[in-house]
Order: C-alpha cells, then structure tokens, then sequence
C-alpha cells in the first residue's frame, strides 16, 4: 500500500513527504469503472464552489494490517463545502496528486445524488480491517 502512493504520514520512497490524495466526484453519466487508471475532467462535475481536481483528502492515517488485511481510510470526512451540483453525480474518484499522471487510488459509486447551495459530505468508516474505505486482503 505505499509502493506508489504514499498514504498516510511517513514515507517510504524516494520522496520527502507523505502525497497529497485528491477527491473528485463524477456525474452519474460517465464511464467510470474498472479501467479508470487517473484522474481525468472528463465527466467531472462542474458547478458553483467545486473547482476541477476536487478537494484534498486529509491523509494523516497510516496505512496499517489487521490480520492478514492491509487497511487505509483518510482521516477526516471528505468535504464539499457550498456547492451547487444540480446534474446528478454518483462517483467518487480517490486519485494521488503528487505522482506524475495522477494514478488513480480507487474509485467509489453512491446513490445518484444532487446539491444545491450545500455542504456534500462522505463521511469515512472505521480504519480497520473489516470496514476500512481501502482494504487489501
């Protein structure tokens, strides 16, 4: 889980700090799936507040093992603050910023959804084995 992003806040390869992990949110139009590989605006919400590239994760969890389960989940909700997104979006894509062509880490789908003038929010689940947001078994 730290080979070629570095989740959490220690580093393990040749940069100096840990990346910065990105959250973007796609309409529920795209074609988003198992072969998205990075981040790309194509079919990337566009609306009042949100900016292209989404926003940044807060990334001070350790990526870590419970088990024979590698396990990692951002440490704070990920946060939309005052958006207006009025076509409907149903994806999240969890990218890494700091390496060249900004590989995807994982991408995840919801209940179509839509926002005017609100506070988006997709709270994160325990950091552990079973219900880690990002889990390697």
């Amino acid at each position: 889980m730290k080979g070629i992003h570095a989740l959490g806040t220690s580093v393990v390869r040749a940069g100096t700090g840990a990346d910065v992990i990105k959250a973007a949110l796609y309409l529920a139009s795209g074609s988003l799936g198992a072969g998205t590989t990075a981040y790309s605006s194509t079919s990337e919400v566009s609306g009042t507040n949100y900016s292209a590239g989404g926003v940044t994760v807060t990334n001070g969890t350790q990526p870590t093992n419970t088990g024979t389960t590698a396990h990692w989940t951002p440490s704070a909700s990920i946060v939309y603050t005052t958006v207006t997104l009025t076509t409907a979006f149903d994806a999240v894509l969890l990218y890494n910023n700091t390496q060249a062509g900004t590989p995807a880490i994982a991408l995840y789908t919801f209940g179509s959804q839509t926002i005017t003038a609100g506070t988006f929010t997709l709270t994160m689940p325990t950091n552990d084995g079973t219900t880690g947001l990002l889990r390697l078994a």
